[in-house]
């Protein structure tokens, strides 16, 4: 073959450094903040099981709290008191509601903690 008829060398380029994906991005991630269908399910999935885990915690505060006039009510269990109830009040305000609103409370923030956690796992798709 002569020099004239030599084929012609194509040089092939892939895809620009700059351009590639980083090895911490998720597609998760651009559908979020794109405001994508994908994304907006997303973040209403976690805001979804949020609300739940609120509406859970508020639930056992209403039953609890509700429940303390009705409690309060019973002469039976006023009655062996003299004078005023006071002492039984303040007995099961400090060690009957005060610790299961403590615990409730902290369950809720763990709670709420790990769904967001569990949200960072699925953006980041690890």
């Amino acid at each position: 073959m002569s020099p004239e008829h030599t084929p012609r060398r194509e040089v092939v380029t892939g895809v620009p450094r700059a351009a590639r994906r980083r090895p911490g991005h998720a597609p998760a991630r651009s559908e979020i903040s794109e405001h994508t269908t994908l994304g907006t399910t997303y973040v209403r999935s976690l805001m979804r099981s949020q609300l739940r885990a609120a509406l859970r915690a508020l639930g056992v505060l209403v039953l609890l709290v509700g429940s303390l006039p009705l409690l309060f009510a019973l002469p039976g269990v006023l009655g062996g008191w003299p004078g005023s109830p006071a002492p039984f009040v303040w007995a099961a305000l400090g060690f009957g509601v005060y610790p299961v609103m403590w615990l409730t409370a902290r369950w809720y923030v763990r709670r709420a903690e790990r769904n967001e956690r569990d949200f960072v796992r699925l953006v980041e798709g690890r």
